[in-house]
């Protein structure tokens, strides 16, 4: 039979697990190269300081992505929980037609 409500926590889950891993690999690498520019104070600060803005620029992108790829995900299990429900409803109406 159609699972009920908490069915579709999982597949969110199962859906947004590789948005997580993503986001937590650029937040280490971020980590990493933050460690070592301060670790090495040389000529190169400014280029490090820029490469590590770019990086936190495409960090905040993909966690926006993946803030907007949970509603969506959200939104589907929704309708997926309308749809399940009207099935029920109508396999019911159907077999008591009969």
């Amino acid at each position: 039979m159609a699972e009920p409500h908490g069915g579709g926590n999982h597949d969110l889950e199962q859906t947004l697990k590789p948005f997580f891993q993503r986001a937590s690999q650029a937040e280490d690498r971020l980590s990493r190269l933050e460690a070592a520019l301060l670790s090495k104070k040389d000529d190169h600060n400014e280029e490090h300081l820029k490469t590590i803005s770019e990086l936190q620029t495409k960090l905040d992108s993909a966690n926006n992505a993946l803030i907007e790829e949970r509603k969506k995900a959200e939104m589907v299990a929704e309708e997926n929980a309308k749809l399940q429900y009207r099935i029920i409803h109508l396999v019911r109406t159907a077999r008591e037609t009969h």
